[in-house]
């Protein structure tokens, strides 16, 4: 068993998986807290497509694909914040609107180029088992980044993200923070976008917390609880990838989606358990 364990890490492109992994399931938990909280799901996924547009506008310009995946997914956090502030819309409403023109974008440069290529597609489809050791380091400082500035503003972030009104009656800027909450999401996409890619990245941000909600209350207790889950998930794919010889990405998000349905289930029975408790205690 140890040894069907510890097989796929005498590579070293198993072990850079692992670690990239460790580090996007920490970041996951945290931001993937905040965003289930406040209903900013559609962010992830709006953050993730348009990535595309600045991978896209690096690698024809030469440049590194991942500092133009960072300064897109920003520049889209902020202008999403900044069309709903102006036009008075709903956050749903300027998410489409800001990440469809991004995405767009990225497609049109896309479709000038004769052929994809393999550097580019790892940003669609994810490419865990070719991240290299700047890859590694650049997730790392990162994830640092964020989860330093969430530990000093944690209480600031909880306060708006329950009650911006309430917030801005205590004296917290709550339109920075939430345009911070926002930023914290792309940061979020960026570390994961070459391990999981921008089809599956808003699975991990929302799975892994979801299944720990199921169970616990506390938000610090579901974060901790959802990146948990996230890495675990994460080294099951992995190993399924390696021994079952299919694609790393899909297979992460199979396991917990797989997780998040078995936590359903008993939380279920145990509900249902609960309420036929109840209504025998009340007929005696």
């Amino acid at each position: 068993m140890i040894d069907w364990l510890l097989e796929p890490y005498q590579f070293e492109f198993m072990r850079r998986a692992l670690l990239v992994l460790a580090v996007t399931s920490a970041v996951m938990g945290v931001v993937g807290g905040f965003v289930v909280h406040k209903g900013l799901a559609f962010s992830g996924d709006a953050l993730a497509h348009a990535t595309l547009a600045g991978v896209a506008v690096a690698f024809v310009a030469g440049a590194s694909v991942g500092l133009g995946a960072l300064v897109a997914a920003v520049l889209t956090a902020l202008g999403i914040g900044w069309t709903k502030g102006r036009a008075r819309i709903s956050s749903d409403t300027a998410i489409g609107i800001v990440f469809v023109a991004m995405f767009s974008l990225g497609i049109l440069i896309l479709s000038r180029r004769q052929s994809y290529t393999p550097d580019l597609m790892s940003f669609v489809f994810g490419n865990i088992l070719g991240v290299s050791q700047s890859d590694v380091v650049g997730s790392a400082v990162l994830a640092v980044v964020l989860l330093l500035f969430v530990a000093a503003c944690y209480r600031e972030l909880l306060l708006v993200a329950y009650d911006p009104a309430m917030a801005s009656t205590a004296g917290v800027p709550s339109r920075f923070f939430e345009y911070a909450t926002l930023v914290m999401v792309a940061v979020a996409v960026v570390v994961a976008l070459k391990a999981i890619g921008i089809v599956l990245v808003n699975a991990m941000l929302l799975i892994p917390v979801s299944t720990a909600a199921l169970f616990l209350r506390r938000l610090p207790s579901i974060m901790l609880g959802g990146a948990l889950i996230a890495f675990a998930s994460a080294a099951v794919g992995l190993h399924l990838s390696y021994y079952a010889g299919v694609a790393t990405s899909p297979a992460i998000v199979l396991v917990a989606a797989l997780t998040f349905l078995v936590g359903l289930a008993v939380t279920s029975r145990r509900g249902v358990r609960l309420a036929a408790a109840a209504t025998e205690g009340a007929l005696e």
